[in-house]
């Protein structure tokens, strides 16, 4: 289930990245410099470059662990309740329907993971007290 979930993120990063893409590919140089993406277009020209809507490059650091499967499936849903929240306000930036409905998708998808997350979760704290633990 776990191994299914962060298969499926990685996917959604390959959705975000071709809305990006598609989005941007025929903008002009002026007219990114104009919504404030000079400094982007400048390093990257149309490339994507995976960063927050900061600037602040992706790492790894986002991915957290601890090693304690309580600690980490706490986060993991934490994480997919973070990605929900971002996906709601990206859907309430757009007027494009087509983005509205891949973001809506997205969406839905971060809230059956939540779901599965709490399973995982119940599943891991019902052997622990039981001290069947792995």
């Amino acid at each position: 289930m776990l191994t299914d979930i962060g298969t499926e993120e990685l996917a959604h990063l390959e959705v975000i990245a071709t809305l990006i893409y598609k989005l941007t590919k025929d903008v002009p140089a002026e007219k990114l410099r104009e919504v404030g993406l000079g400094g982007f277009y400048a390093q990257h020209d149309n490339a994507l470059y995976y960063a927050d809507a900061n600037g602040v490059p992706w790492t790894a650091a986002y991915i957290q662990a601890t090693g304690d499967p309580i600690a980490d499936l706490h986060e993991d849903l934490a994480a997919e309740e973070k990605a929900r929240a971002t996906y709601e306000h990206l859907i309430n930036l757009t007027d494009d329907p087509g983005v509205k409905d891949a973001l809506r998708f997205l969406r839905e998808r971060e809230v059956v993971h939540f779901q599965r997350f709490g399973e995982a979760l119940d599943d891991v704290q019902f052997f622990m007290d039981r001290k069947k633990c792995y």
